[in-house]
């Protein structure tokens, strides 16, 4: 089930890239979330130029680095695995024509539940207007509402594996 899911991501995000461009940033899953390197190695096989993050040692945007495959890899702080390559600094989010978010839900009008150290509340509004960000969950995190802070910076859309792209908020 869990790899027919992530097989079902990776098509719908590399659907999604066609229409978009690149560069994509992405996130390398961990644990039980659905995504799965062999969405990265996806969109870098349909010629992408993909960025991963990297968590900076301090409250601070993220940083990013190019994925070249599953060699250039190595692990990090919080059980992550991260690029090894040079650092691209947070404005290279900035560049991103496509942006993937991590995260342990979503509502219809798209607040997110992320994993609580704010990361991508600082990094999300470095992201040029009209860049699509958009979340990439299971079928069951999409809920009708969760609470939301000042902070939080909302989402646009959610990849699912059975719906596939799903637009959120009143654009939906």
């Amino acid at each position: 089930m869990r790899a027919r899911s992530a097989a079902a991501l990776t098509r719908a995000a590399v659907a999604l890239a066609a229409q978009t461009g690149g560069p994509v940033c992405a996130y390398v899953a961990v644990g039980t979330e659905p995504w799965s390197a062999a969405g990265l190695d996806a969109l870098h096989a349909a010629g992408h130029e993909v960025l991963l993050p990297v968590v900076p040692t301090r409250p601070a945007p993220l940083d990013w680095a190019r994925y070249d495959g599953p060699d250039s890899l190595a692990p990090a702080r919080f059980g992550l695995l991260e690029p090894t390559g040079p650092r691209l600094g947070a404005e290279a989010v900035s560049r991103a024509r496509l942006v993937l978010v991590p995260g342990l839900a979503v509502d219809r009008s798209g607040t997110r539940l992320g994993r609580g150290a704010g990361h991508y509340d600082r990094t999300l509004p470095l992201v040029t207007a009209g860049t699509p960000l958009v979340m990439v969950l299971d079928d069951d995190e999409l809920v009708d509402e969760l609470p939301a802070e000042a902070h939080d910076h909302p989402v646009g859309a959610v990849l699912l594996p059975r719906q596939g792209h799903v637009v959120l908020g009143k654009n939906a």
